[in-house]
């Protein structure tokens, strides 16, 4: 999963649906088109060799210039290839975050900040493109002309060789007619292979990612008897650059652990470590004594509801997606979970309550809608173990008893880990774990880590200027 998000969504889509669709030209096109052309070229050739070996000889010299004009282009192609893709790509992933962006574009009137991006991607894409068909542009005149030109030495040299009396008239008559039906399917064989390098880079880039490591799991079922969490001196690295370093942790069956910490410094990553949205690098992470590692991708999904801070709705009804968090729920159990995750006020207000179509990525609804749906889907899963990654990060003065009262039904009796950038949101948990910089800075309640721990202090401090912070309008026109 982590593989996939790091892509973006222009990448994969450029990977999945157009390189899908060029490969496509090779099995349907490429393949029996090629060699039926191919073959009937050959078909000829050999019967030139029937009629006059010497004149069939002279046919076959255009092939050799025709080839090595070919390859030529080849060569200079191969070289920017790899470029080309990545423009191409860098591009597709900067139009569809410029268009999901629109909204916000608009709003801060980044108009001409975003647009510049936009410009600079797709005419990055567009200097790649040309320089790599100019280059190629002139070996592919080259062997296009040269190919078809099977007649181009049989002509004066065969008429050479009449005169001489090595050949007879009628033979070079032959051999010319063939000559002159042997160019036009021969070049369309050959323009196929053009194809080619394109094709065989994409379906490395293909292979490459549906190449890359597994998760390590087993076919075993959770066999915890409790579900403590134990993060047993954990490692990760995105790429070379290491973001989590030896971590050890413990969060107790039934207890709330809060993360907290600067940007960047390691929260999310952590969460989907434990989530298995990747492999660590060092150390373990284990459920109930039982390492993620040694339990089914479905187990592990069984004993864990995962709230992220951005939710995504599929454009069906409100229902089936709460209904994804239990597939075999009925309409009442899905209705009783959106009730408890304080959905009814909002969807009375909705011509179809429940039954409404989400739309595209949930647009239907607002950002706290959205969240709310997310937290009826991990009420009706009831999984042992919750992870929150912000899950209040929608939240707005008038919702915030709502959401809460959503979040206490969500953790009741669990487990849970809580992601939280609002330090208040955190204050009565069990234990907050303080990460700086991929460290585990200290561990302790609210009141023992704001006597002896400094980067919490730090983040304490911020969190109570901006919880007093206020917007005013007075005399003069001054704002405070």
């Amino acid at each position: 999963m982590g593989v996939i998000q790091e892509k973006g969504v222009g990448a994969v889509k450029k990977m999945f649906i157009d390189d899908i669709e060029s490969i496509e030209l090779l099995l349907a096109h490429a393949l029996p088109e090629g060699i039926a052309n191919l073959a009937i070229s050959v078909l000829v050739f050999v019967g030139m060799f029937f009629v006059d070996w010497k004149l069939a000889l002279l046919s076959l010299c255009s092939l050799p210039l025709g080839i090595l004009s070919m390859i030529s282009m080849y060569k200079i192609g191969m070289k920017e290839m790899s470029n080309y893709y990545t423009a191409a790509q860098k591009m597709n992933n900067t139009i569809v975050e410029y268009i999901n962006g629109m909204e916000v574009v608009k709003v801060f009137n980044r108009d001409g900040e975003s647009y510049r991006r936009f410009e600079t991607d797709v005419k990055s894409y567009r200097d790649f493109t040309l320089a790599w068909f100019k280059a190629c542009w002139p070996w592919m005149a080259l062997y296009n002309s040269i190919l078809p030109c099977v007649a181009m030495l049989v002509l004066p040299l065969g008429g050479y060789l009449v005169v001489q009396g090595w050949s007879t008239l009628t033979d070079l008559a032959l051999v010319l007619c063939m000559s002159f039906g042997v160019g036009a399917p021969l070049l369309r064989a050959v323009g196929f292979m053009s194809t080619m390098p394109q094709i065989n880079y994409k379906i490395d880039s293909l292979e490459q990612m549906l190449s890359a490591p597994p998760l390590q799991h087993s076919d075993q079922p959770f066999l915890g008897t409790e579900h403590t969490v134990n993060f047993e001196n954990v490692s990760f690295a995105y790429k070379d650059s290491e973001v989590i370093h030896n971590i050890s942790l413990t969060v107790p069956e039934g207890s709330l652990t809060g993360l907290v910490g600067e940007s960047g410094s390691g929260k999310s990553t952590l969460a989907k470590l434990l989530v298995h949205f990747y492999d660590v690098a060092g150390g373990a992470i284990k459920i109930g004594g039982q390492d993620i590692r040694n339990m089914s991708v479905e187990a592990l999904n069984n004993e864990i509801s995962y709230v992220a801070q951005e939710q995504f709705l599929f454009n069906i009804s409100l229902l089936e997606n709460i209904r994804l968090g239990k597939l075999e729920a009925t309409d009442e159990e899905v209705m009783a979970a959106a009730e408890k995750a304080q959905c009814g006020t909002f969807l009375a207000r909705l011509e179809n309550g429940i039954h409404t179509m989400a739309g595209d990525g949930g647009k239907q609804l607002s950002g706290g809608e959205r969240q709310r749906i997310s937290l009826a889907r991990a009420i009706l899963k009831n999984a042992p173990i919750v992870v929150l990654d912000e899950a209040t990060a929608f939240m707005d003065p008038e919702n915030e008893e709502k959401m809460n009262a959503a979040i206490a039904e969500v953790i009741r009796g669990k487990t849970v880990i809580v992601i939280a950038h609002r330090l208040h949101s955190i204050v009565n948990a069990d234990q907050i774990c303080v990460l700086d910089d991929g460290n585990l800075a200290a561990v302790g309640t609210h009141v023992e880590l704001l006597e002896r721990c400094p980067e919490y202090q730090k983040l304490w401090q911020a969190a109570e200027g901006s919880a007093q912070w206020r917007v005013s309008t007075a005399k003069g026109g001054k704002h405070t």
